[in-house]
């Protein structure tokens, strides 16, 4: 790929870009974005199951507010990382925003009609803006040097910390906004998320350039982008298994992730803990995941990736176990979930910068956006069979199952680790 690319504009030349100066606007850009665009998506997802219960009329449907979101970003990843490979991160992460501003007045459409089916068709588009919300982090590694790929992408991930805060406060002012212009309160908040996303992709389709994909591309030469379809991305993961283990590290450390906390709040209600304690809980969840990002990503770049790896399985573990053996006890619940989110987050830095770096540039794109299409397919079926697990065999049988799905990674890890190890210096 050469400067004549179409992709490209004329007036940029690849050869004389300054690459560690876009690298570092680049992650303050997908910082920005995903600020402005994580607000929009806190306020929503906090109120979409009680708008699904309220259309539905049962609170059996209410869950599948949140499986059509996850859902919805699974079917878009592929697309997005199709897109990002043709035409660069900026027009395929603007693409992803904006069809989530579109699906949230869906969702308003819905609830003004009343109409439970358009709601759920809404938010399977909604899943857009996650799916964005999550290639960007692969935008930020685009220009990042072996030594610094886990932090710059740590920082984005970190970012969202931002959004997931203040987004859910923001329900009781959507819900005013949403009386005074003629909406139902549980539609106010989506006026929000419309703002929210359209401002994060006018922020990326106006600051994201030069595109850092399509530069990073300008050095493999003068080629035609890859097909970026998911037989071929498979195909090149499983010629790599490397890039097989951070994949599979992102795709178990998501399902014993959300398997365990999607059941954390049935759980404590059951014990009679109050709602504000279950909240907090949550959010201190929340907090476990991306508040402590750059230190992971840190770590990943300091220690390297399958160190990392190896630690989060065993914080998903000690999670799994406080959690899983808690009780009664509200701050050992709270204390489980707060590693559950620190063991997630270690899986998905280190194990999104091991796929990325262990398969040749040209082919990131939609090995990315496989590992985010599996990432979300794992989690909507942990959080469809946790609640069968948890009836049939109680929250503590609900995260010792948890617990065993770590073992896959746990033992390939180990593997890598060891034959590492015992390799024969020079």
């Amino acid at each position: 790929m050469t400067a004549l690319d179409p992709a490209i504009p004329e007036s940029v030349d690849p050869v004389r870009v300054d690459r560690s100066g876009l690298q570092r606007r680049t992650v303050r850009t997908l910082i920005a974005a995903q600020v402005v665009g994580g607000v929009g998506m806190g306020s929503a997802l906090t109120v979409g199951g009680l708008l699904a219960e309220d259309l539905s009329g049962s609170k059996s449907w209410s869950g599948f507010a949140t499986t059509a979101i996850t859902l919805g970003a699974a079917v878009f990843a592929i697309p997005m990382s199709r897109a990002a490979s043709r035409y660069g991160r900026r027009v395929a992460l603007t693409a992803g925003w904006g069809l989530a501003a579109l699906a949230a007045g869906g969702v308003i459409l819905a609830a003004v009609l009343e109409w439970f089916p358009l709601l759920i068709a809404a938010l399977l588009v909604f899943g857009a803006g996650t799916a964005a919300n999550l290639q960007s982090r692969y935008a930020a590694t685009d220009l990042a040097d072996d030594a610094g790929r886990a932090k710059a992408l740590s920082i984005v991930v970190w970012s969202t910390t931002v959004g997931a805060v203040l987004g859910p406060n923001l329900n009781e002012p959507g819900a005013v906004v949403g009386r005074a212009v003629g909406l139902p309160e549980l539609a106010g908040p989506f006026l929000f998320s419309i703002v929210s996303f359209g401002g994060a992709g006018a922020i990326l389709w106006v600051a994201l350039r030069p595109d850092p994909l399509l530069i990073a591309r300008a050095d493999l030469g003068d080629r035609q982008p890859p097909r970026g379809n998911l037989r071929g991305a498979l195909g090149v993961v499983r010629r790599a298994p490397r890039a097989m283990l951070g994949l599979a590290t992102v795709a178990f450390g998501h399902v014993v992730m959300v398997s365990v906390m999607a059941m954390t709040p049935v759980h404590m209600k059951d014990h009679g803990t109050a709602l504000t304690l279950v909240g907090l809980t949550i959010s201190l969840h929340i907090a476990g995941m991306y508040a402590l990002s750059p230190v992971v990503g840190w770590a990943a770049d300091r220690f390297g990736r399958i160190p990392v790896i190896l630690g989060g399985q065993l914080v998903l573990l000690l999670a799994v176990f406080v959690a899983g053996t808690s009780g009664h006890s509200t701050w050992r619940t709270m204390v489980g979930l707060i590693l559950l989110g620190f063991g997630w987050s270690c899986c998905l830095v280190a194990g999104s910068a091991l796929l990325g770096e262990s398969v040749p540039a040209g082919e990131r794109p939609g090995v990315q956006g496989v590992s985010d299409l599996l990432m979300n397919l794992a989690g909507a079926a942990g959080g469809a069979v946790s609640g069968s697990v948890l009836g049939l065999a109680g929250y503590g049988g609900l995260n010792l199952v948890a617990g065993f799905l770590t073992a896959p990674v746990l033992c390939v890890a180990a593997g890598f680790a060891l034959g590492r190890s015992r390799r024969p210096t020079a």
